[in-house]
């Protein structure tokens, strides 16, 4: 029988850390729904001592999502195991996870520890976290480079103090797999008590060698692997969850390994995370990128059409990618579109099936055929239930190589009045977001990065319609947002007000708990 690995997701944690893939509440919410559906065992919600919105988002998923343990990282430090431990308590199941530096470099510099202190504090606070948890990881930060014999005894003593899983870090990718199988083959054999935990590992991918030290890792015994979706995280990111499920799935004769997670949901969590970050994996990304089952060379077309097993490993139904196509157009009715939706993993109420009913009939006014890519195009421009304090009503444009732009923005307040400025700039997009600017007021807001991609340009040409992506910032916070139109400077101006409406729902929520 096929030994089961449990997937530990630190997308909402060490995921975020990632420069530019930080994620307002409702984002992180819609994040560890799709995680839940997706089947991790369990997801580590963030960092709960790290700042009054961390506390909030790890208490508001653990109280939200059911089904998986939900966990907080805390230093070794009575005051952040406090800190998690209030921030989890309300989950269903609930656990502290806790962490201090091994290595010889970490400990002098970092720590300004000796060994002796180190291994002290670790065991007390192992045990004063067990004390009010039922369930404790500890984590040995930098364990590639630590010393095995210290390594051994600390694991020991965690153990005894009450340490349910212990975590082996390669903090900074620095391990290659047959050395990083030998640390956990090691540990295997010189722990006494090795029986009563959970082996897990947190592999990082400087070298670009996460999944591959992660999946030898659980060749040589290691029962739990930690992980991000899309493979986000600190500097060159963390091992990629779905690389590794797919790995055992598709490989599952060779590893004689399985894990609990749903792989037809992974497309589904993957659109997710890039939406709440605003950051898209490359094209060449392996099981999730835009052409990870995209075929060019007229010898591998024609031998896929042949039998598809002669250059796809795995199919894209396997990870919930669409691969037949529904013929949708502006004939067809609410029971084809949500059926569609249905089928690409998109579940809403019924207030918002209608909103989006009443934005397809207005796509399909447009195009000729709305594909697949155009839904899901559609959904990500969705505000994810943020109030629309701005909302585009129309907008004018006069701009070429020889004037300079201008642009007529009106927009519709949330007390329903409109409100029409002019605005002159470097384009028509710069002079939009210009006129948007004058509208709410946003002389502090800077556009911190876009991006634009279209979508289906082969399969539409002139249809085709424009994905936009921004990122905002105001006193050193930043708030992303999405928006799709057949027309490129409306796609922008939407995804700028989806972070504009975003920006203002949290601020006045701060205010009003500050009240």
């Amino acid at each position: 029988m096929a030994r089961q690995i449990k997937i530990f997701d630190t997308t909402l944690r060490d995921g975020e850390q990632s420069p530019g893939c930080s994620m307002n509440l409702q984002a992180k919410l819609t994040v560890a729904d799709g995680l839940a559906a997706l089947g991790v065992d369990i997801i580590e919600a963030g960092f709960a001592i790290c700042s009054p919105g961390d506390f909030q988002s790890v208490q508001a998923i653990a109280r939200h999502v059911k089904g998986v343990t939900v966990a907080s990282l805390a230093r070794a430090m009575e005051k952040d195991i406090d800190a998690a431990w209030e921030a989890v308590r309300d989950a269903e199941s609930p656990r502290i996870h806790t962490f201090l530096a091994t290595s010889p470099i970490h400990m002098e510099y970092k720590l300004k520890k000796t060994p002796e202190q180190v291994f002290e504090q670790a065991v007390k606070m192992v045990a004063y976290a067990r004390n009010i948890c039922g369930d404790v990881e500890f984590s040995l930060e930098d364990a590639s480079r630590s010393d095995p014999a210290f390594m051994y005894r600390i694991i020991e003593g965690v153990i005894k103090a009450g340490a349910s899983t212990v975590n082996i870090p390669d903090t900074v990718g620095y391990s290659v797999p047959n050395e990083f199988a030998d640390i956990i083959r090691g540990i295997k054999a010189n722990v006494p008590n090795i029986d009563k935990a959970v082996i897990s590992v947190h592999c990082h991918n400087d070298l670009g060698l996460g999944v591959a030290n992660s999946l030898a890792a659980a060749m040589a015994g290691a029962d739990q692997i930690e992980c991000t979706v899309n493979g986000i995280g600190e500097r060159a990111g963390n091992a990629a969850l779905e690389e590794i499920v797919m790995n055992l799935h598709t490989r599952a004769e060779y590893y004689g390994m399985t894990t609990r997670v749903d792989t037809t949901q992974i497309y589904q969590a993957s659109k997710r995370v890039m939406k709440a970050t605003g950051v898209r994996s490359q094209p060449n990304k392996a099981i999730v990128g835009e052409n990870a089952f995209a075929h060019e060379a007229g010898i591998h077309q024609h031998g896929v059409l042949a039998n598809r097993a002669t250059y796809e490993i795995m199919t894209p139904e396997s990870i919930g990618l669409p691969h037949n196509k529904m013929v949708l157009g502006k004939h067809s009715g609410r029971h084809a579109f949500e059926e569609r939706l249905s089928y690409l993993g998109h579940r809403f109420d019924e207030a918002t099936l209608d909103s989006f009913f009443e934005e397809f009939k207005i796509l399909a006014d447009k195009k000729k055929t709305v594909s697949d890519r155009d839904i899901d195009a559609l959904v990500s421009g969705h505000s994810g239930g943020i109030p629309e304090a701005f909302k585009l009503d129309r907008f004018v444009v006069n701009s070429g190589n020889s004037i300079t732009s201008t642009s007529v923005v009106r927009l519709v307040l949330k007390d329903g009045s409109k409100v029409e400025k002019v605005a002159i700039g470097d384009g028509p997009v710069d002079a939009s977001l210009n006129a948007v600017d004058k509208i709410i007021g946003g002389a502090e807001i800077k556009l911190e990065d876009f991006s634009l991609q279209i979508v289906d340009a082969i399969d539409t040409g002139a249809d085709a319609q424009g994905e936009s992506h921004v990122r905002i910032t105001r006193e050193g916070r930043s708030w992303n947002g999405s928006g799709v139109s057949t027309d490129i400077v409306e796609s922008v101006i939407k995804a700028y007000l989806v972070a504009v409406n975003t920006m203002t729902f949290e601020l006045e929520q701060e205010r009003n708990r500050g009240a």
